[in-house]
């Protein structure tokens, strides 16, 4: 689904990103993590197109999305949900208004725009909250919010910048518990945080960065290790026939 490949990225002398390169599968969940200023926003900044990269390529179903021209990018987001960390929802709109915004910025006909927002708001426990205003909500119910919108236009991926950094621990679980289920309902998600108490518990595959290189990735490293174990088995192997 989505390949980096050597990216690079710099700001003027402040190299963000450099010679970066991963790829995410159809269906997973990932998480990016580092500290401040490793480049986990500007990578998913990136993504979405955003930003374009100096050096590299970004490939998305196949395609470079660093060379689409810019009339085509409207197009690529339908296919991106976003969730950021201070929820960006509209304080004069209610619930299901900020969820309906996102299907009129992709042009889904009005007709469907009800029983689309009615799963979603379902999907993320807000179903009775809808007619509600933002400043009637919790911080938690905001991030709901967040994740509805995203959600609604029916997106092949995830991108989520440090969905739980303003919630208390308690709050942040229930929102991870969410994510997950909407994981296993085959969205792929792409999550940046640096919050190590969700990535232990989250057990998922991880990539960090650092001063904007890969320091590691969870899956070569969980490939090396296999690769350690038979070689280690074969060599027994090899003792015991001799």
């Amino acid at each position: 689904m989505l390949e980096v490949k050597q990216v690079t990225k710099s700001f003027g002398d402040i190299v963000a990103l450099k010679d970066v390169s991963f790829k995410v599968d159809d269906g997973e969940f990932v998480f990016i993590t580092g500290q401040s200023g490793a480049g986990k926003t500007t990578l998913l900044r990136l993504i979405l197109r955003d930003l374009v990269p100096n050096e590299g390529e970004i490939l998305f179903d196949g395609v470079d999305i660093s060379k689409l021209p810019k009339k085509k990018v409207p197009k690529l987001r339908q296919n991106i949900g976003v969730i950021f960390q201070d929820f960006k929802v509209l304080n004069d709109q209610t619930v299901r208004e900020n969820v309906e915004i996102a299907l009129a910025v992709v042009g889904l006909p009005r007709q469907e725009w009800e029983a689309r927002v009615d799963h979603v708001l379902q999907l993320v426990g807000l179903s009775e909250r809808a007619d509600l205003f933002p400043s009637q909500l919790s911080g938690g119910e905001l991030q709901r919010v967040s994740m509805a919108r995203a959600l609604v236009v029916n997106p092949k991926i995830i991108l989520a910048d440090e969905p739980t950094g303003n919630l208390d621990w308690e709050t942040a679980d229930k929102i991870m518990d969410l994510f997950e289920k909407i994981n296993k309902e085959g969205k792929t998600i792409l999550m940046a945080t640096h919050h190590k108490l969700i990535i232990d518990k989250m057990k998922k595959r991880v990539i960090e960065l650092k001063a904007g290189t890969v320091l590691r990735s969870d899956k070569e490293t969980k490939s090396d290790e296999a690769n350690v174990k038979s070689d280690s088995h074969e060599a027994k192997k090899q003792k015991t026939n001799n």
